[in-house]
């Protein structure tokens, strides 16, 4: 999963109990963050076992499902659970007590070391569907356990990420549930003149503001990648105080660099060179010159980040955005920079991406100027603390100072935009760390070698 990924939701499971799986077959889909893939089987085998349902959120290293192979003996192995559907495998039984068939004779279950996981719960149990949020298993026990009907646990605000209801969520509820459900009561007459107590429910509030729609509008559902964006958009701005600064830079050195060796590259390394990469090379330099842009807030503490990890913000065709992870760009060359640009971007939109590959961004770049847009001022993509966007570039006239006097003269310029966190970073530093990206970009060595 990468280093950096914790946990998953199992999405789809691919196969189910029965069925015969080949080695590096597919066994499950999963989701981390707005990375969708799959996991395939170790060996091949059996599947006999399914230990999450759809919808759940599992930890890294928790088995997820057992495959019986070949010379596997195992009593965890013979019969399993579908957890997707709550089936079990068959276990022959000769009367009222579940019993097992070993060497000609009937054994009480009892009477077999490890039968126990042998056992079959018929108990019927509330299965809690996600829809648009996500809950763990621990959540949904505990939900059961307090006899929380599906529309309650939807109700609950969630702290976690993504909006998602943490253990704590669901204990504070439980706590107040009481209070809440006895000022609800409405005192009816019952049978003999008694009065009885019957609780309303509380009506549930709306997810946002109500909207009306008129003849001929098209309702779309928003899919599982948009949910999350529009999820993650509105807690930044709900997290930080957004601030902007804009600098202009004069690339004509940079361009007219880029005009003279590109087809040399691609002859040489066989892919072309973009601007992005070397947009990135600046903000690397830049971040190492200012280290207190490169971080992150907890609280009222400051964490500032070792790594300069750029995320590299990405439309996909389906008109969704990922952010893809650039690690250690610091430390690429600007050929390294430019085959990293290349391969995530290529592995983003053919939905290539590992899930580690959007993890661990402490810096995220956006070029939008590749719409043909000159400025923009985009949204922190947290838990950062500030995102650059560059927009497009332009001939346009401007005045050169020489020291035969000042001309006018036709320029490639471009606009340099940066939104941060103005509970760390103030105008000073944004504005001067901004400055120095588009000073590494103006002041470049036309006669540089790559």
């Amino acid at each position: 999963m990468g280093e950096s990924v914790s946990e998953a939701t199992i999405t789809k499971w691919v196969k189910r109990i029965g069925d015969f799986v080949q080695e590096d077959e597919a066994v499950v889909e999963i989701a981390t963050d707005k990375v969708d893939s799959d996991v395939p089987a170790p060996v091949e085998g059996k599947l006999v076992k399914l230990c999450f349902s759809e919808n759940e959120v599992v930890q890294v290293g928790e088995v997820i499902a057992w495959l019986e192979v070949d010379g596997d003996t195992g009593a965890e192995d013979v019969v399993g659970e579908d957890a997707t559907t709550g089936e079990t495998g068959a276990i022959d039984t000769t009367d009222e007590e579940t019993a097992v068939e070993q060497d000609g004779d009937v054994l009480p279950q009892d009477s077999i070391p490890g039968a126990d996981l042998l056992e079959v719960r018929a108990e019927e149990r509330p299965i809690f569907q996600g829809g648009a949020r996500f809950y763990s298993p621990l959540v949904k026990s505990i939900a059961h356990e307090e006899g929380l009907t599906q529309s309650e646990l939807d109700k609950i605000p969630g702290s976690g990420a993504e909006g998602r209801v943490t253990k704590q969520d669901i204990l504070d509820y439980l706590r107040t549930r009481g209070t809440a459900a006895g000022s609800s009561v409405a005192q009816n007459d019952g049978p003999g003149g008694e009065k009885a107590s019957t609780v309303q429910p509380p009506e549930p509030l709306p997810s946002s503001t109500p909207t009306f729609s008129a003849a001929g509008d098209e309702i779309i559902e928003m899919d599982r990648m948009r949910r999350l964006i529009a999820d993650h958009m509105v807690n930044s701005v709900k997290t930080s105080p957004h601030v902007a600064s804009f600098v202009e830079a004069d690339v004509t050195h940079l361009v007219n660099w880029r005009n003279r060796i590109k087809d040399s590259y691609k002859k040489r390394e066989g892919e072309n060179i973009t601007f992005t990469p070397i947009f990135i090379e600046a903000v690397s330099k830049a971040l190492k010159d200012f280290p207190m842009v490169n971080v992150s807030v907890d609280g009222h503490r400051i964490i500032k980040r070792k790594n300069i990890n750029i995320g590299m913000a990405t439309a996909l065709p389906s008109g969704n955005l990922i952010v893809p992870v650039i690690k250690n760009a610091d430390q690429l060359s600007l050929v390294g920079l430019s085959k990293a640009v290349n391969d995530l971007a290529t592995r983003s939109r053919l939905n290539k991406l590992k899930p580690d590959d959007t993890q661990g961004g402490t810096f995220t770049f956006s070029n939008i100027g590749a719409f043909g847009n000159i400025m923009g001022v985009p949204i922190i993509n947290q838990p950062q603390a500030a995102i650059l966007a560059v927009g497009t570039i332009k001939k346009r006239p401007a005045v050169l100072e020489t020291e035969h006097g000042d001309v006018i003269a036709i320029r490639h310029m471009m606009y340099l935009s940066m939104s941060y966190d103005h509970r760390v970073i103030d105008g000073a530093l944004g504005g001067t760390f901004l400055k120095r990206v588009a000073d590494y970009l103006e002041n470049w060595d036309i006669n540089r070698e790559i």
